[in-house]
C-alpha cells in the first residue's frame, strides 16, 4: 500500500529537472558544475532542486575540495519501485478475478 512518504517521493520526482538529475545520477557521480552543464539549468536553480532531492533522502553529497558530488541512492527508488510492482500485481489479480463493486 502506498504511504504518504511513498507520495512525497513521488511528487519530488514528478519534476522534470528533478528527474532528469535523477536520471544522470543512476549513471554517475556528479558535482553541481557537471549537472549545470547536462541540465542546462542555473546553478542557483539546480541547488535548490538538488536540496529537495538531498531532503528527500533521494541523494546523497560527498565533498571532495571545493566541489560537493552527487550520489543517487538506490534504496530509495528500489522501494518505490516495489510499492508500484505491489500494486500492478493488485491490479493484474483484480482483473483477473474481475472484481467489481455493485452500485447502490
Amino acid at each position: 500500500m502506498m504511504t504518504s512518504v511513498d507520495a512525497d517521493l513521488i511528487r519530488v520526482l514528478a519534476d522534470p529537472l528533478r528527474l532528469r538529475i535523477v536520471t544522470l545520477l543512476a549513471r554517475e557521480t556528479l558535482c553541481t558544475t557537471h549537472l549545470v552543464e547536462e541540465t542546462g539549468a542555473r546553478q542557483t536553480n539546480l541547488s535548490n532542486h538538488l536540496k529537495v532531492l538531498r531532503e528527500a533522502g533521494v541523494v546523497e553529497t560527498e565533498p571532495c575540495g571545493r566541489f560537493t558530488y552527487y550520489r543517487l541512492k538506490p534504496d530509495v527508488l528500489d522501494s518505490l519501485a516495489g510499492r508500484f510492482a505491489e500494486l500492478a500485481r493488485t491490479a493484474h489479480a483484480t482483473a483477473a478475478a474481475n472484481t467489481r463493486r455493485s452500485c447502490p
